[in-house]
């Protein structure tokens, strides 16, 4: 199979598999969004959204959650970890929507950007999820799939963002980001990876990946 082949293939199967994609936090607007994404940097999508409910029970925006203060955002988010500087980034960000952007989530990546505890991939999940801006954010799951299928060199998330945006269509970033994050939970994990269950990386996979996969399992 040829380059253009193979990302096709990723393509038709990760479709077929995934026809509807669930966004994997719970949120129910651009600011919720905003801070579960936050929330979930060196966490798991499953502990924040246990802790998302308690907090936005009590504040959902960020004129109630400037009425908290760090310590108390502190305490509710505090099992999803990081929580010192998660606090302070969510009470900072959320004095600056209110002082810059009248309470509201800016659609711009330089905007987020500049947010406090935001870094680029928040931006990019956040631009792609709450206002359907192309982006392709790079998590853990797709930086491993793309270099077990041979598309990026595993180097870093900046390259592999790089490599994803050039190698799939721009018109499918967005959900395709989502599709491979699913995909790789399910059937290409880190640990406990089963490639007889992984028909992507079985068919167009690293041959090296593929190769060290079999040299373990003798």
């Amino acid at each position: 199979m040829t380059k253009k082949e193979k990302v096709q293939f990723v393509i038709d199967t990760l479709k077929e598999i995934y026809p509807q994609v669930p966004i994997p936090l719970d949120h129910k607007d651009p600011y919720t969004l905003l801070i579960a994404v936050l929330l979930s940097a060196q966490s798991t999508d499953l502990k924040v959204n246990q802790i998302t409910p308690i907090l936005f029970n009590i504040a959902d925006n960020p004129y109630d959650m400037i009425k908290l203060s760090v310590d108390e955002i502190r305490d509710i988010i505090k099992p999803v970890g990081l929580s010192p500087m998660k606090a302070k980034g969510i009470y900072g960000l959320s004095h600056i929507l209110i002082d810059k952007y009248e309470g509201r989530v800016p659609a711009d990546f330089e905007a987020l950007e500049s947010l406090p505890a935001v870094g680029h991939k928040t931006a990019s999940v956040v631009m792609a999820q709450a206002f359907n801006v192309p982006a392709f954010p790079v998590d853990t799951h797709i930086h491993r799939l793309m270099y077990r299928w041979n598309f990026s060199n595993g180097k870093n998330v900046v390259q592999t963002e790089k490599d994803a945006k050039r190698l799939f269509p721009k018109d499918l970033w967005n959900i395709l980001h989502l599709q491979i994050i699913w995909y790789g939970r399910q059937y290409s994990p880190a640990r406990g990876w089963d490639l007889e269950k992984d028909i992507i990386t079985k068919t167009i996979g690293r041959k090296s990946v593929i190769k060290e996969y079999y040299s373990k399992k003798k």
